[in-house]
């Protein structure tokens, strides 16, 4: 009785095919991880420390920190930070606080609502070129259709891609617009997980629209929000296809140097090119968006929902 009781709480025993077979099949992902995403992580950290790194030859005079030193006192390296952070920090609520609303709007039972669900998505699914090359013709200052509009209100027209000062705002602008469909799509599906008693149960005791938005939808959509906000972050952190379509590079007078096009530009676009400094650019970029990141699940947990 007691060898049954035993049998029957151990189980059979696995036999060694059994044991290695589910890792098998792991075997073909775990290898595209190892060569595509651990591989070129610690390819670039080590690449960092290489002073004078040849890329062809695999040659480097030795290690050290002279591709850090000379990044972080570098002007454009600043500049390239301080457009990058000021990016983030304005697209991020704007397109927060729309997304929000539009998310909303489009999660109400109205007839037709499946029509502007897909012309809001339709970014997603179309060239960033092309997008951007339309985005590009206008902002023409002559014929452009964001001058024609401003020109209802009786606002003169912006020249937004041949003066350096308005460069920022035109990218700004494109940025929004971009950054838009995704973060539709994760709020609009955290809507639709709410249960929909909540609601009822507010309009019964005669809550507002504006009271049950503030106080039940915001609530209930804040992990979601918090999601939205962690990957938007990385996302705009990494702002650099923008700036070719419109600008044909980092704006008319290089004053649109961002943290990606930096890297770019240290192994594109220098001659000979830096490895090395792009690598060290690399790894201070990443320190900073995981910093952020950190930052942002703390506050997250801090938060009552």
């Amino acid at each position: 009785m007691t060898k049954v009781a035993k049998v029957h709480e151990d189980g059979p025993k696995r036999t060694l095919k059994q044991m290695i077979e589910p890792y098998i099949y792991l075997l073909p992902f775990a290898f595209g991880i190892i060569v595509f995403t651990l591989y070129p992580i610690v390819n670039v950290v080590l690449m960092s420390f290489k002073n004078n790194y040849d890329f062809m030859s695999r040659s480097f005079s030795g290690w050290g920190l002279e591709n850090y030193i000379y990044v972080l006192n570098d002007s454009y390296f600043h500049q390239a930070l301080a457009n990058t952070f000021k990016y983030v920090f304005i697209i991020i609520p704007i397109s927060m606080c729309l997304s929000i609303l539009l998310a909303n709007l489009l999660n109400q039972k109205i007839k037709g609502s499946a029509i502007f669900q897909t012309a809001f998505f339709l970014p997603m699914v179309t060239s960033t070129t092309a997008v951007g090359l339309t985005w590009r013709f206008m902002f023409n200052n002559n014929s452009g259709i964001i001058n024609a509009m401003l020109g209802l209100f009786g606002i003169e027209p912006i020249n937004w891609l041949q003066i350096a000062g308005n460069n920022f705002y035109a990218l700004c602008i494109y940025g929004i617009w971009a950054i838009l469909p995704f973060t539709i799509i994760l709020l609009l599906s955290g809507l639709q997980n709410i249960d929909p008693l909540y609601y009822t149960a507010a309009k019964v005791d005669g809550a507002s629209s504006t009271k049950i938005f503030f106080k039940i939808t915001i609530p209930l959509l804040a992990p979601t929000i918090f999601l939205v906000m962690c990957i938007n972050t990385i996302s705009t952190f990494k702002v650099f296809n923008d700036l070719f379509p419109l600008f044909s590079g980092p704006g008319v007078a290089n004053n649109l140097f961002t943290a990606v096009y930096y890297i770019y530009y240290q192994f594109r676009v220098t001659r000979p090119p830096r490895y090395g400094r792009a690598a060290a650019a690399a790894v201070i970029l990443f320190l900073i968006i995981f910093v952020m990141t950190m930052i942002q699940k703390w506050v997250e947990k801090k938060t009552k929902y």
